[in-house]
C-alpha cells in the first residue's frame, strides 16, 4: 500500500504536478491547504508596526473577502487535483476556517462568502479528519487539527496576551485530550512540529523578535514519546522541512508540498 503525505500545498499546485501520485492509494495532507500570501503580509505587517510602535494597518470589509477568497479559491482546486489520484485526508491548519467562523465573519463585514467546510464535503475523495481516527485498510490514522499550544502563547507573547494565553490554555487541554483518546496508533497527521523538534523559526519575512524560537507544540512532544507512533507527519514551520526521530518515531516536517512517501 503506497501512502503519499504531503506538507502544507499553499495553493501551489504547479509544485503538487512534481510529486509521483501515480498507484497511490491514500493521500495524507498536514492542513494549510490554499494560498495565504495576503493574510500573511497583512499580519507580520501589523506585528513590525507594533514593534516600531506604530499604529496597526485597519481591515476593510473588500479587503477582509480578497483574502479570505484567495485562501478559499486555491484549497478547493489543491483537492481537486490531489482528489484524482486517491483519497484525501486532510486536516486543517491555520488558514482553513469552519463554517461557523465564516457565518461570524460574514456578519462582520457584512458580506457573502463562501463555507469551507461545506464546500470540501461536497467534494468527491475528500475526507476533513480534524480529530478523528481513521483506520485505512488496518492502518491506523489519527488526525490533529491545528491549535495554539499554551507554550507558544508565553514564548511569541503576542497582543491581547491574556485573552490568547487563557484561549491557548483551552486549546492544549482539548488537544491532550483527543491524543489521549487516539491512544497507540501508527500515523499522526498534525500542523505544528513538535515542540524543540524541525520547529525554529528561521524564516526572513518572520518578525526580528521571532527568529531563532521553536514555534512547536509540547502537547504533541509528549504523547510522541508516550506512544511512539511509527510515523508523525506535520508543517507549518516551513523552514524547518526535514526529518527527525524521537525514539522510535520518524517526525517529517513536509514544509510546502514536500513530501514521503511511505510503503505498508
Amino acid at each position: 500500500m503506497k501512502i503519499v503525505a504531503i506538507g502544507d500545498p499553499h495553493g501551489d499546485v504547479a509544485k503538487l504536478r512534481k510529486i509521483p501520485l501515480k498507484d497511490s492509494d491514500l493521500i495524507l495532507l498536514t492542513g494549510d491547504l490554499g494560498k495565504a500570501d495576503l493574510a500573511r503580509k497583512f499580519v507580520f505587517t501589523n506585528i513590525e508596526r507594533r514593534q516600531k510602535g506604530l499604529d496597526e494597518i485597519k481591515e476593510t470589509p473588500q479587503f477582509d473577502k480578497r483574502f479570505y477568497m484567495e485562501i478559499y479559491n486555491s484549497s478547493i482546486n489543491v483537492l481537486r487535483y490531489l482528489s484524482r489520484f486517491a483519497p484525501v485526508y486532510t486536516i486543517f491548519g491555520n488558514v482553513e476556517s469552519t463554517d461557523e467562523e465564516v457565518r461570524k465573519r460574514e456578519k462582520e463585514i457584512k458580506l457573502k462568502l463562501p463555507y469551507f467546510v461545506s464546500g470540501i464535503n461536497k467534494m468527491k475523495n475528500v475526507e476533513i479528519i480534524n480529530n478523528r481516527l481513521r483506520n485505512f485498510k488496518g492502518v491506523k490514522i489519527g488526525g490533529l487539527e491545528y491549535f495554539v499550544d499554551d507554550i507558544w502563547v508565553e514564548t511569541f507573547k503576542p497582543k491581547d496576551y491574556e485573552n490568547k494565553l487563557k484561549k491557548s490554555l483551552r486549546e492544549t487541554v482539548k488537544a491532550k485530550r483527543i491524543l489521549d483518546w487516539f491512544g497507540n496508533i501508527d500515523i499522526l497527521v498534525c500542523h505544528q512540529p513538535p515542540y524543540g523538534v524541525l520547529d525554529k523559526v528561521t524564516a526572513k519575512f518572520a518578525p526580528k523578535h521571532w527568529q531563532g524560537l521553536h514555534a512547536g507544540s509540547k502537547v504533541v512532544l509528549d504523547y510522541i514519546k508516550k506512544t511512539n507512533p511509527k510515523y508523525v507527519f506535520c508543517g507549518h514551520i516551513h523552514e524547518g522541512e526535514g526529518m527527525a526521530k524521537i525514539g522510535k518515531t520518524e517526525v517529517y516536517n513536509l514544509g510546502v508540498c514536500g513530501y514521503k512517501i511511505i510503503e505498508l
